[in-house]
């Protein structure tokens, strides 16, 4: 997989409004080569993770709060949609930039369009 591969950015009924906000699937998702993770959302969210930072990778079953780009100490939720959410555990912490300042990632939530064509992915 040395070239990457891209898995878009789920996207649900609010989707015309995160296109209008620069944060639609045009400007957004994860792409994934041999050696990094890197996951984008428009403006709003950059990350570059290496993938030996992940520590673990899953379904999160639980129901998340809200659209877009959340987070506090180190716990951060990037989506379009409340489902098809992938959690990542990252030690140790990874560096990101949310709505322009620099934050530090231990948890990385996503909704993607196909969590388990990115599961695999991730686990080869």
């Amino acid at each position: 997989m040395s070239d990457g591969r891209t898995f878009p950015i789920l996207y649900g009924p609010l989707r015309p409004l995160m296109v209008g906000l620069g944060m639609g699937p045009g400007l957004s998702g994860v792409d994934l080569d041999d050696k990094t993770l890197h996951v984008r959302m428009g403006w709003a969210f950059r990350a570059r993770i290496p993938r030996h930072h992940v520590t673990d990778a899953r379904i999160v079953t639980a129901r998340v709060g809200g659209i877009g780009v959340h987070g506090w100490r180190g716990r951060w939720l990037v989506n379009g949609s409340m489902k098809q959410i992938v959690g990542l555990d990252i030690d140790p912490a990874a560096r990101a930039l949310a709505i322009g300042f620099p934050v530090h990632l231990h948890y990385l939530a996503l909704s993607l369009e196909d969590p388990d064509a990115f599961l695999a992915a991730l686990k080869h």
